[in-house]
């Protein structure tokens, strides 16, 4: 028979067959790259068998992807166009069915993850990794996919049903614990997780350089941890040096996996509360410490307590910031936590120049204009801070001694320069308010270094910052920026509230525009007269005004207009228009029919601005919930709530605000009876209104990844920021719920049940 077949070395070539095999798999586990869309997903089999059991468990306990959107893609099928439609989540296919925002197409979760494991059956891929688009047969197709009992579909079926009953796990069946260990485990593990819940929640970091048990500088992980076990002696037997060693539940990929529990189990909270309502979201970008583009998404929506709320769900790291790549981000945020796209009511944007077009800010107006070296120069050292604040002090009783300034509660506070915030609106205007005040010890402290620094290049610094100080044209211009910012700041403050809604800030967007719109027609005069005033007390020379204007230091490049036109057309209305242009895009998505039905719908004054016809105007704006038939029962109960409204009773003659009569709607129980306007004052109040929130998740994130942490990862990055932004929500979510979510996400050496 050797003469007619050659013999075959089986146990080679399948040795060889492997190893060629796993040269191209995944042996690396980073639940963060896992995608939620199945269109996207790597196949099940691209994972190391090692690993490939963590991958199953992660998408099942993540459950189906069927994102409900407002309307699907439509593709012509024979003579009709067809689409996907969301109905078929429901019912038997609910356990399995997923659709593809990406590909357009459905998937199957079961046969997903576990076909590979029946690649002799007889079956077709379409379900598991090309997907189904044949919109025309899709519910026969289904049927025919699940088929019966010994199908294939019903074999994946049940496999994902074995794996998620833990006590079937065939390493807690051969692994059985004794009550003792277990009880060891839990208590070692609640432990880790106690000091994990201290550390996120004041935004402390885990791990230091040295994390050896005979470092005597460990960082806070290790050495909170060792608190519990000095304190009490029951912990103390369990923890650290007292555990098994190849189960001590402080290894660095151990606190990442509580940590990711905590920030899901926060995130599950939040998801909770929304319950499928509708939000708004509120989006910004920006570098972190490592020049990183960071994207934040915060939803705006009413909770169960009729409270506008505001949650940050999450922080992703964007390679490509082009519109559709954000957009492509966004979605893919909203999807990991089973978001609908479809119940967006509301966007808010600033920064992300993608997003709103490039616009040249009043902050970048500052920096260009405003020389922000002084400011580096001068709060940068201690010694000249104090000698700063040392010669206002003296000037400041010479003040006094000449009654120019006065002795009382909350006068002649210390003033010095804050550094410019990135999220801080107000600080450019209290800096520059400061600089005013303290203009003389300013220059004095600049005359010092002048002299005396250290250095030639502080010297030299110090020499041309003062001679760039002591012009007319930084005076005026110092001036002229701190009018404008002032008739701002108080918008700025309103912006920045937490329970403010949209038709306030509107109002004083108006009033902001009207202050600067009266400075650029009647302002010129006072402004110069107050720029000459202070350039008199503090010795600058003035220019003659109608002298002709010479541009840098040349004598020969002379402009055809005098001085006080440069100043006037070129600095003055320029900056103005600049501010005015910028307000008047702040709000450039609500259109003025918006505006005018939400002001409808003041309650202030008892309801002294009711319209119905603006108020069905803006109904109009919401197609999508309110149709033809909507829109006359919004009619009908609008004449009614007028009246009800109007009708003397207390609880709806002081109200001030549209949040106002939202509540007050809750707590009479009049949501039913007026279900229509409810929805519609609801939507109004989802509308962001400013981006402050997102700037402060940035404040969170500089605060967590600094100079000293500045190699933090992505899904680690942001596990840590939903908890310590959310530390409200987090400090309420109950160790058993992590316990139980950091046990499911993978197999582990201790057991509980």
């Amino acid at each position: 028979m050797e003469n007619f077949f050659k013999k075959v070395n089986y146990s080679q070539s399948s040795s060889s067959n492997v190893n060629v095999n796993r040269s191209y798999l995944i042996t690396d586990l980073d639940l963060g790259s896992l995608k939620a869309d199945p269109g996207e997903r790597r196949p099940i089999s691209d994972y190391d068998p090692r690993i490939r059991g963590e991958v199953r468990k992660y998408y099942i306990e993540k459950g189906s992807c069927q994102p409900i959107l407002k309307s699907y893609p439509s593709s012509e099928i024979g003579s009709r166009m067809r689409q996907f439609a969301s109905s078929w989540f429901k019912g038997s296919h609910s356990t399995w069915l997923e659709y593809s925002v990406e590909k357009d197409a459905t998937y199957c979760l079961c046969c997903y993850l576990f076909k590979n494991e029946f690649v002799h059956e007889t079956t077709g891929d379409f379900y598991a990794s090309k997907g189904f688009r044949g919109w025309n047969k899709a519910l026969e197709r289904f049927r025919l996919h699940v088929g019966k009992v010994n199908s294939v579909h019903q074999k994946c079926y049940n496999k994902i049903l074995d794996l998620s009953n833990r006590r079937q796990s065939i390493q807690v069946v051969l692994d059985k614990h004794s009550e003792k260990s277990k009880s060891e485990y839990r208590m070692r593990l609640e432990a880790s997780i106690n000091v994990a819940r201290l550390l996120l929640y004041y935004g402390l970091p885990f791990r230091g350089h040295d994390e050896s048990e005979s470092a005597s500088n460990q960082d806070y992980f290790l050495g909170f941890l060792r608190w519990p076990g000095d304190n009490h002696p029951d912990v103390g037997k369990v923890i650290l040096e007292k555990a098994p060693q190849n189960d001590t539940l402080t290894r660095p990929m151990i606190q990442k996996d509580i940590v990711n529990a905590c920030a899901k189990e926060t995130l599950k909270v939040i998801i909770a509360d929304l319950n499928g309502d509708y939000f708004g979201i509120l989006v910004d970008e920006s570098k972190d410490i490592s020049h990183k583009e960071q994207l934040a998404l915060v939803l705006r929506y009413v909770d169960k307590k009729s409270e506008v709320v505001k949650r940050f769900i999450g922080l992703v790291h964007v390679s490509d910031t082009s519109a559709c790549s954000l957009k492509k981000e966004i979605y893919s945020l909203l999807s990991d936590h089973s978001l609908s796209p479809s119940k967006i009511h509301g966007q808010g944007y600033d920064g992300a120049s993608n997003m709103k077009g490039e616009i040249n800010g009043l902050k970048t107006l500052i920096m260009k204009d405003t020389p922000s070296a002084v400011l580096n120069v001068v709060g940068g050292s201690f010694k000249r801070r104090d000698l700063l604040l040392h010669h206002q002090a003296k000037n400041l009783k010479q003040l006094l001694k000449s009654g120019e300034a006065h002795i009382g509660q909350g006068l002649n506070q210390e003033r010095g320069l804050q550094r410019l915030g990135d999220t801080r609106w107000g600080s450019h205007f209290k800096t520059l308010d400061n600089f005013l005040v303290i203009f003389s010890s300013i220059v004095h402290v600049l005359g010092v270094i002048e002299i005396e620094g250290s250095t030639s290049s502080d010297r030299n610094q110090a020499e041309y910052l003062l001679t760039k100080v002591r012009t007319f044209k930084f005076v005026f211009m110092l001036h002229l920026i701190l009018k404008v910012l002032a008739m701002s700041n108080e918008l700025s403050k309103i912006l920045q509230k937490k329970n403010q809604d949209i038709v306030n800030a509107v109002e004083f967007l108006n009033i902001s525009k009207k202050r600067l719109q009266d400075m650029r027609e009647n302002g010129w005069e006072s402004l110069l007269n107050d720029v000459s005033s202070f350039c008199d007390l503090h010795d600058i020379l003035i220019p003659k005004l109608d002298e002709s204007y010479f541009p840098g230091k040349s004598k020969r490049k002379c402009l055809d207009v005098c001085y006080s036109h440069h100043l006037r057309v070129e600095i003055f209305c320029a900056v103005i228009d600049v501010q005015l242009q910028k307000l008047n895009g702040s709000f450039d998505v609500v259109s003025s029919d918006l505006l005018l039905g939400m002001g409808s719908l003041n309650p202030v004054n008892s309801f002294s601005n009711f319209d119905k016809g603006r108020i069905m105007t803006l109904a109009k704006c919401y197609p999508n919930e309110f149709d033809d038939g909507k829109l006359r029962d919004l009619s009908y109960q609008l004449d009614t709530f007028i009246i009800h409204m109007r009708g003397g009773n207390s609880k709806f003659s002081n109200l001030q605000v549209i949040r106002d009569l939202e509540k007050a709607l809750v707590e009479e129980n009049l949501v039913e009876t007026y279900s229509l306007i409810y929805l519609l004052v609801k939507l109004i109040l989802i509308l962001p209104v400013a981006t402050a929130t997102v700037e402060r998740a940035f404040s969170s994130m500089k605060h967590i990844k600094n100079k000293v942490r500045n190699s933090i990862g992505d899904q680690y990055l942001n596990d840590c920021l939903v908890c310590y932004i959310k530390r409200d929500v987090f400090a309420n979510v109950s160790n058993d719920v992590i316990v139980d979510r950091f046990q499911n996400m993978k197999t582990r050496r201790g057991q509980l049940y």
